[in-house]
């Protein structure tokens, strides 16, 4: 029987999860990407933010994209914004920087840029890359165009690899650190570059562009009937308008379809070749960790390269007095009129002692499902982080 990494949790001691050696990962010169992946709010832009922050002080040249649009990336490097370009952050590589890098030398040489992706213009790069400037321009003014460059679903996350292989074909740094988009799911990322294509492909858009497929008079006669009949039920529901924005689009960026595809293959492949390495982020909560679960399944069905998981917010217990020990002991205080200060703090200590046995117990159940993962967590900080030195304290976390 399969373990269940989000039922109850067998009777039975569980193993110690292997440690992540994240300083050995970015270290390491094979290594010339890493994805940081999981479900929203669990950390992944100030993990990449940080792990991009400590391999540039051990002398990397690295980029870090992110897709949130909070913005938080920006403002935690010291940036007013970012945008489609990547820029330099300054101070990311203090001047007299003596940090061990790679093969064990000061880290020295390294720089750091960071972006964040812009969906609108990618798309815009891309269409450009395929065509020419007066096709371009009709494909950008038209309004169906307009309305899938910006809110079709898995556009984001489609723009976001097609960004990543730009990135990469320019060896122009030698380390990216992606922050995946904010996704309801951790598998879109992984899935929208073959929804997108397979909906450029598909059989609606094939009828919008028969008209212009179409050869001989004969074929074109046939084609067109059949189009009137689709675009006659079509319009029903579409509207008039719509339909024939659309039917425009389609017409004008059939020479782009292939690309389309091969991009999404080229990049797909990327993900899965040596030298990628995917992070998943994850924090102590049932549901986090059942999301984490479904993507270490999905990255061994698909044969792409897992790293590990980084433990974002857990809380450690660094007192060898017990829960119950001490809620006994604020009682007993409490009871007797003594010190209420020490009461409190003795049933602070009790919480946090149930707090970190039940996140012990969810990740159990993660590590019985996946023993072979190793797994790094970083304690929850006590304010948030949003300046340099607060992503080098995590980095410093996160090589622990």
């Amino acid at each position: 029987m399969a373990a269940d990494p989000t039922g109850e949790a067998p009777t039975g001691r569980a193993r110690r999860p292997r440690h992540l050696d994240l300083d050995a990962l970015i270290d390491d010169l094979a290594t010339r990407t890493i994805v940081c992946c999981g479900s929203g709010g669990v950390g992944k832009t100030t993990t990449a933010a940080a792990l991009a922050l400590r391999a540039a002080a051990r002398g990397r040249k690295v980029v870090v994209l992110t897709i949130d649009p909070a913005r938080r990336l920006a403002q935690s490097m010291g940036l007013e914004e970012l945008d489609n370009e990547p820029r330099p952050v300054p101070g990311a590589v203090p001047e007299g920087s003596v940090a061990e890098g790679p093969g064990g030398a000061a880290g020295s040489g390294g720089e750091l840029q960071a972006m964040m992706l812009d969906m609108r213009r990618t798309f815009d790069e891309m269409v450009l890359g395929h065509t020419t400037p007066d096709r371009a321009q009709a494909i950008f003014d038209n309004p169906f165009y307009q309305t899938i460059s910006t809110s079709f679903s898995g556009t984001q996350e489609y723009m976001a690899m097609e960004k990543l292989g730009q990135l990469a074909a320019t060896g122009r740094w030698d380390l990216i650190i992606v922050d995946t988009p904010p996704s309801r799911s951790a598998l879109d990322f992984l899935d929208a570059p073959q929804r997108l294509s397979s909906f450029l492909d598909g059989r609606m858009i094939r009828l919008l562009s028969a008209p212009a497929r179409a050869g001989g008079s004969a074929l074109r006669k046939l084609v067109g009937s059949t189009f009137n009949l689709f675009a006659k039920a079509v319009s029903t529901i579409l509207g008039g308008q719509m339909l024939a924005d659309a039917s425009a689009f389609v017409q004008a960026f059939d020479t782009l379809f292939g690309g389309f595809q091969e991009r999404a293959n080229a990049t797909y492949q990327l993900l899965r070749a040596p030298g990628t390495a995917f992070l998943v982020v994850a924090s102590p909560e049932p549901d986090a960790l059942r999301e984490a679960s479904n993507f270490v399944e999905r990255l061994g069905t698909e044969k792409m390269p897992l790293a590990g998981m980084v433990l974002n917010r857990t809380h450690p217990v660094h007192a060898t007095l017990s829960g119950a020990r001490a809620r006994e002991g604020a009682e007993t205080l409490e009871a007797a009129r003594g010190d209420a200060t020490t009461a409190a703090v003795l049933r602070l200590h009790a919480d946090r002692v149930e707090t970190a046995e039940r996140e012990r117990r969810v990740l159990a159940r993660f590590t019985r499902a996946h023993p072979n993962v190793p797994i790094v967590d970083v304690p929850a900080m006590a304010t948030d982080v949003h300046d340099l030195d607060g992503l080098r304290a995590i980095g410093e976390l996160l090589a622990s």
